[in-house]
């Protein structure tokens, strides 16, 4: 009986841990379909307000460069491939079609967001900050 118990114990445990994790991949889900919207409609400052505070805070963007975003237009957000790693991180590749708005001149770009799970504000946040369209130049 005692071993009937700890067996029971022991699925309910991990019941709820699938529960505990299946709600954060729901979460992560939602905020990267979030994102990947608004780069591909080109709002570019709502696209800043999920990525890390801590990265936001040591990396501030200035008007200037969000102005440079508005020189773009996004033609395709294609996922590549997604995976997690064993300390919660979760990362996607993407493939962005880019259309210069001056001189109408399509490329493509390969971009890797990465994850982290905040537990205190239940929510996942991009730790890479928005793609460089511009390769750093």
């Amino acid at each position: 009986m005692r071993t009937l118990k700890i067996g029971l114990f022991l699925l309910l445990a991990m019941l709820l841990a699938g529960c505990a994790s299946s709600g954060q991949v729901n979460a992560l889900d939602k905020v990267q379909y979030a994102y990947s919207a608004a780069i591909r409609w080109g709002d570019f400052e709502g696209a800043w307000l999920l990525v890390d505070p801590k990265y936001r805070e040591a990396h501030p963007m200035s008007e200037i460069e969000f102005e440079r975003y508005k020189q773009v237009q996004i033609s395709a957000y294609r996922d590549l491939g997604a995976q997690t790693t064993p300390d919660g991180l979760a990362m996607r590749e993407i493939e962005i079609g880019v259309i210069n708005r001056h001189t109408l001149a399509e490329r493509s770009t390969r971009y890797t967001e990465r994850w982290r799970y905040d537990p205190e504000a239940k929510t996942w946040w991009l730790t890479v900050g928005l793609p460089d369209f511009w390769n750093g130049q």
